[in-house]
């Protein structure tokens, strides 16, 4: 097991990537501290930990809240006495839409989760760690943290935004044994493209050089070894899970 005994945390870890990753940890081995805002999901992820085996509690955590993300990693301290991994995979998908109609509004609930929402989990997760000499951060990114896409400026702001956050961390903490580093899926199979007509569904898989949207839970075995101390070289990186869609 490649993570037994650490003590992680997932944001968003109530459906989709987001659970992948907290079962994923836990499979190999992981604490885990289970956020979301919607209580029931995360609930539901933590039973299936507990039917893994694992050990899990749920913290209701709306990632724009800075009070929620102190309790969060507080909850961790407390019940395990530090904090080891802290993957701050929260985050919302706009509607597509131009840039000239974009309203503020939208852009700022984007912006507030998928970016702010970093930020802010980081702001109180580098106290835990540095007090413990040291920690894993992951972001996750996109592969808007490296291209646009039509019709999603503020996904695209933030995600790019996202991984200057994880830049900055390991710059000004690596040599205080930090390490953090962007994970970036292209599309993938969440379960939300149900709703997405046929030819839609097709068009997008077809944008990938593999043919096809990735699983959450291929991001999240590259969430584990990037979590584990193979991958203690690994610092300020994007890594790119996205089915060689960069290549294009």
């Amino acid at each position: 097991m490649t993570l037994r005994d650490k003590r992680t945390l997932v944001t968003g870890a109530g459906r989709g990537i987001g659970r992948a990753i907290a079962l994923a940890y836990a499979a190999e081995g992981a604490r885990v501290a289970v956020a979301d805002v919607d209580d029931a999901a995360g609930e539901e992820t933590v039973a299936l930990i507990g039917g893994l085996g694992g050990e899990a509690f749920f913290a209701h955590t709306d990632v724009t809240s800075e009070a929620d993300q102190k309790a969060l990693v507080d909850a961790v301290v407390v019940a395990w006495g530090g904090l080891d991994v802290a993957c701050n995979n929260a985050g919302v998908a706009p509607p597509m839409t131009p840039l000239a109609e974009i309203t503020p509004e939208l852009w700022h609930r984007v912006i507030d989760v998928d970016l702010t929402g970093v930020f802010l989990g980081v702001l109180h997760q580098l106290p835990a760690m540095l007090a413990a000499g040291g920690g894993t951060i992951l972001n996750m990114g996109s592969i808007l943290s490296r291209v646009a896409f039509p019709g999603l400026t503020p996904y695209t702001a933030a995600k790019h935004g996202v991984d200057g956050i994880t830049r900055q961390i390991a710059l000004e903490y690596a040599a205080r044994g930090i390490r953090a580093v962007t994970i970036g899926p292209a599309f993938i199979r969440t379960g939300l493209e149900a709703a997405l007509e046929p030819a839609v569904r097709a068009d997008l898989d077809a944008q990938h050089p593999a043919g096809r949207m990735g699983d959450p839970e291929e991001v999240a075995r590259a969430a584990v070894f990037l979590a584990g101390d193979g991958a203690s070289f690994i610092n300020g990186a994007y890594i790119p899970v996205d089915g060689g869609f960069l290549t294009r």
